[in-house]
């Protein structure tokens, strides 16, 4: 026989709406009262009635995750920082790597509370849902459903305008240039405006091309690189798996960062750290990104509208020993 809200009442000793709002987090409960309820309810091994708990909320209490791949190490450490948080909250993640349209339209058909998206601007548009919609993506892409934009332009900007503030002229930019994915095309815009407000110089290799950002991409590039007559004295990779290829790379040919390359990534993530050597970011932490993300969702699910229709974050520069000043 499962056990019920009841059975965990009688054995705590409390009254039946207080256990019911203690293990739905309600700040009406005292943080000793909810965590004596809670660990009853482990202790009974209590599992919540989903079923039960749609039909009175009219809520499922799960969030429908459409996204492009999990194996690239900044996708993975999103979602996985996502769902982490969402659990937290009470909500279950479905998450589909399905096309977009189609993703939609089963998630559409699960019931859930809403849908988060990673739009690359590659599926011309969102799909209809019944729904409410929150983007991960740029604004421009999803105008008529809240987006969270990290403002990839001005990320790959401010690393250029450090490594000229610090005498580099000579820098080379690892990213994907003719796509449809306009995160990558905001990426390299702001490398070109940075080219052109500090005038940098524009040789062979000031843009070095990759057909995707796996990691084997910047190991081939780099090697590549590194064989022409005219190099850079400093690199900005747009993706922390191209980065770990390029650094493959410089530790076959025995190039030393920062000595004899400076170097700034994007990707703020916390695989930076167990980086072989210390890399300096560029681009909005993880965390933020999960809490606006998630506070996106919470309002489309509760209000069933955003406060904010685009919600803009600030990216920044963390700096660690890869980049020396060029004299």
């Amino acid at each position: 026989m499962s056990v019920t809200i009841k059975d965990i009442a009688r054995a705590a000793g409390v009254s039946y709406s207080t256990v019911s709002k203690a293990l739905r987090n309600s700040p009406l409960v005292k943080e000793p009262t909810r965590k004596h309820i809670k660990k009853i309810a482990d202790q009974l091994g209590y599992q919540p009635n989903a079923a039960a708990r749609s039909l009175v909320s009219k809520k499922s209490h799960t969030i429908g995750i459409v996204w492009p791949t999990i194996e690239r190490a900044a996708h993975s450490s999103l979602i996985t920082s996502m769902n982490n948080r969402l659990e937290q909250l009470s909500y279950t993640s479905l998450i589909s790597i399905n096309e977009m349209e189609f993703a939609i339209n089963v998630f559409n058909r699960y019931r859930v509370d809403a849908v988060l998206v990673f739009d690359d601007g590659s599926n011309q548009g969102l799909s209809p849902s019944k729904v409410p919609v929150v983007s991960y993506g740029i604004a421009e892409s999803s105008p008529f459903v809240p987006t969270v934009d990290v403002q990839r332009r001005k990320a790959i900007y401010l690393a250029a305008e450090y490594l000229h503030s610090i005498g580099h002229t000579k820098i080379s930019y690892f990213g994907v240039m003719d796509t449809p994915d306009v995160m990558q095309r905001e990426k390299a815009k702001g490398f070109d405006l940075a080219v052109e407000k500090f005038k940098l110089e524009a040789f062979p290799t000031l843009h070095v091309p990759v057909s995707s950002l796996e990691s084997y991409e910047g190991y081939l590039a780099a090697k590549k690189l590194m064989q022409q007559e005219v190099k850079p004295t400093a690199i900005i990779s747009s993706s922390h798996d191209l980065t770990k290829g390029i650094l493959r790379a410089f530790q076959e040919l025995n190039v030393s960062v920062p000595e004899d390359m400076s170097f700034i990534s994007y990707d703020t993530i916390p695989e930076v750290n167990e980086l072989e050597v210390p890399i300096s970011t560029v681009g909005v932490p993880l965390e933020i990104i999960t809490e606006k993300l998630t506070e996106a969702l919470m309002d489309v699910v509760v209000e069933h509208d955003s406060k904010e229709n685009i919600i803009y974050l600030e990216p920044g520069l963390s700096l660690r020993n890869s980049c020396k000043p060029f004299t």
